[in-house]
């Protein structure tokens, strides 16, 4: 396998680095602190591409291949990580479903509007009650003549108030995960509700909601895919969002590297700079290591991708190791300023906040080990 970029990949790096410098990274403070990102940066993002990668030109999108969404991803959770949900979310999770699964009908009517960031989607699997055991969800979704109507709550949804359309997963019968279907709800349809979390500990400029379906009507060709398939769209989409959240992780690691180097070359103590002292250069090259090797197990997990090869354990293993690493490399960072780094006149303390959840959402560390685990053994320790 080449690791070394292609110049059109290395391009859009640059390209992606030089916007968010300018225009996301002088503003996370002011978003986290007032626990709302300005959505006038979404067009512009989308501008640059961020939405339509992966997406097919022929709905609306960039194309383009899987190891350049991932150095977007990264980009994204350098500058900030509330950005980098926005786009894998809407784009990722709820894009690539409908790209995958959905009708010509559905493909020509959303994706589009995804790619352009002119319409946002969230991805509604998670309830109070259902986290990783989402096989058995309880929202439900009853036939009535030509539509559907359904009932229910999530918890924890990206984009949830932002959204114009939510991919909702409901139990259409009571067979386990095989009950479970997938409906296109535009979130302006009576009975449906987004109620924002706030007092999140990190990612506060995201949008996190909880969603109300009360008789929520839709016609039957809101259905992603067919009657009982939404389990197998869920998991088959989360596969790859956990690539997307794994290279966000990875940018997290990178900051947490400048930021440290940053302040330890230029603080002074004892006469010298800290990056003088043995133990500082420990915690960097901590970082260092989690920098590259989370940066490898995410292009690989890519490149299968690309390949059209199987990938689901290469993304989880990068999904682990990436969201441990970026708590491990905050951590550090904080270490490395000392109480400089307890405030958010630096990014460490915002890297550790924003990357806790990264090991809880897309699968928990302990869901990819039980995957990784079953992968190597056959056997599976799932219930």
């Amino acid at each position: 396998m080449d690791l070394s970029l292609s110049d059109e990949q290395q391009a859009f790096r640059d390209l992606a680095r030089t916007f968010l410098d300018n225009e996301a990274v002088p503003h996370r403070t002011r978003w986290d602190r007032d626990e709302a990102v300005d959505l006038a940066i979404v067009p512009k993002m989308a501008e640059i591409g961020f939405f339509g990668l992966t997406i097919p030109e022929e709905y609306g999108g960039l194309g383009g291949d899987y190891v350049t969404y991932a150095l977007a991803m990264e980009e994204l959770g350098r500058a900030d990580s509330a950005l980098r949900g926005i786009v894998s979310v809407s784009s990722g999770l709820v894009g690539k479903s409908i790209l995958f699964f959905g009708s010509e009908e559905q493909k020509q009517e959303w994706l589009p509007q995804l790619a352009t960031a002119s319409r946002l989607g969230c991805f509604g699997l998670t309830e109070p009650d259902t986290g990783s055991d989402a096989g058995n969800l309880t929202s439900r979704a009853t036939r009535d003549g030509d539509d559907w109507v359904i009932n229910g709550q999530k918890l924890f949804i990206t984009n949830g108030t932002w959204a114009d359309v939510a991919l909702v997963f409901a139990r259409t019968s009571d067979d386990g995960p095989r009950g479970v279907t997938a409906f296109l709800v535009p979130t302006d349809t009576p009975g449906f509700e987004a109620r924002e979390i706030k007092g999140k500990l990190g990612l506060r400029g995201q949008a996190t909601a909880e969603l109300f379906l009360a008789d929520v009507r839709v016609p039957a060709s809101a259905v992603l895919g067919e009657v009982g398939q939404g389990f197998k769209i869920a998991m088959s989409t989360l596969d790859k969002g956990r690539l997307a959240v794994a290279a966000g992780c990875v940018g997290i690691v990178q900051g947490c590297l400048e930021t440290s180097v940053e302040y330890a070359t230029s603080r002074m103590q004892f006469g010298r700079p800290i990056a003088g002292f043995q133990l500082v250069q420990d915690m960097i090259a901590d970082i260092s290591v989690d920098a590259d090797a989370a940066r490898l197990l995410v292009w690989r997990c890519a490149d299968l991708v690309d390949r059209g090869e199987p990938f689901g354990t290469a993304a989880s293993k990068a999904k682990l190791f990436a969201s441990e690493a970026a708590v491990r490399a905050a951590n550090n960072a904080i270490q490395v300023h000392g109480g400089a780094g307890y405030v958010d006149d630096y990014p460490a303390a915002k890297y550790l906040r924003d990357a806790r959840v990264m090991t809880l959402y897309e699968g928990t560390s302990q869901i990819q080990k039980l995957l990784i685990g079953r992968a190597e053994t056959g056997i599976s320790a799932f219930v």
